[in-house]
């Protein structure tokens, strides 16, 4: 195939190359990027194609594969993007907030919720937390497995709903 016939079929697949970037990215800007993207590599590798070979079939495919990439390499980056208007998440203290007063109240308040078990509750709970297994607990306490496990399940959902508003 000649450069001008290969640069003009090329150039009647934008629409359709655009389109199927769209249906890909789902964001006009990221559409136009893969599609400049794709009509760069194809005239670049313009050599590599093949005359008696799908032409439309072969761009898009370079299109897709680019795309892939793009995917993976992102994933692989896993960079966290910041899309606040202030930045607000880039600004926030990495810390795990327990020297903050709402830290601390919070911890507080979930203290005094625990120690407002019942032993039959407080104690399994807190040595599950503490980082005992439950057969541990179970022998530790004199009480079937079962029971232990229930137990720290009621407490676990006691918390939740005591501090849903947290969420």
């Amino acid at each position: 195939m000649g450069t001008e016939k290969f640069q003009n079929d090329l150039m009647k697949l934008q629409g359709n190359l655009l389109n199927f970037a769209y249906m890909l990215t789902s964001n006009r800007d990221d559409a136009y990027d893969l599609l400049q993207d794709t009509t760069l590599k194809a005239l670049d590798n313009e050599e590599k194609y093949a005359d008696n070979t799908n032409f439309k079939g072969w761009v898009f495919t370079i299109m897709r594969n680019i795309f892939i990439n793009n995917y993976r390499r992102g994933a692989r980056a896993a960079v966290v993007a910041d899309t606040t208007d202030n930045l607000f998440h880039l600004n926030l203290s990495q810390d795990s907030g327990l020297e903050t007063p709402e830290g601390s109240y919070t911890a507080a308040e979930i203290t005094d919720a625990i120690n407002a078990f019942s032993d039959d509750y407080r104690i399994p709970f807190s040595m599950h937390v503490a980082g005992y297994k439950y057969n541990e607990i179970a022998e530790k306490m004199n009480l079937p497995l079962g029971t232990v496990k229930s137990r720290i399940f009621f407490a676990r959902k006691r918390l939740q709903e005591r501090f849903a508003d947290y969420r």
